[in-house]
């Protein structure tokens, strides 16, 4: 198993891949997944984009992150904003690396595939303030990207916030960097 740094026309080449590790990963159907797609296309031209994935001996796709610098005139960063108190805008908004996507096929979950990927990723955002991410409420006894975050160091920033075109409640959460 090994950990690559990932290009935007590397994760485009390996797009399929990685729609399918997201899916396996949060349960979405295949109609939402393919919408999903031009999305996820769309990131790797964002500015400061940087990805990594996790590949078995094989070259299959265990696990990927990615992210940017978040702006304004972005849909999620603009969600956030409106949603935060002005005083908490500055701070969190002014210099963030934005976590988009941090995922681990089901059944390599428990291996420190996540953390791996996680400790890459903010330790090469380090031109950045803050990182903020959304990860679906959960119970943090029992969901492993919980306890992941936690352990890295991430606090609430917002929680029960509903995205539009969700329903499930996610919560924000952030931390100022470097680690």
């Amino acid at each position: 198993m090994r950990l690559v740094r990932w290009r935007g026309e590397d994760l485009l080449q390996r797009l399929d891949d990685v729609i399918a590790v997201y899916g396996e990963a949060m349960g979405y159907s295949v109609q939402l997944l393919q919408t999903r797609r031009g999305y996820v296309a769309g990131h790797t031209r964002r500015e400061a984009f940087q990805a990594v994935a996790t590949l078995d001996d094989d070259d299959n796709l265990l696990g990927f992150g990615y992210g940017y610098r978040g702006t304004s005139g972005q849909w999620w960063h603009d969600q956030v904003r409106n949603a935060l108190r002005r005083d908490h805008r500055k701070f969190w908004l002014g210099n963030c690396f934005e976590l988009v996507e941090l995922h681990v096929r089901p059944h390599a979950q428990g291996h420190g595939i996540g953390a791996r990927q996680l400790h890459e990723l903010l330790t090469n955002a380090h031109h950045h303030q803050t990182v903020l991410l959304s990860t679906p409420e959960a119970p943090e006894a029992t969901s492993r990207a919980w306890r992941l975050y936690r352990r890295f160091g991430f606090v609430d920033v917002l929680r029960h916030f509903n995205f539009p075109g969700d329903d499930r409640p996610f919560a924000v959460l952030g931390r100022q960097l470097p680690l």
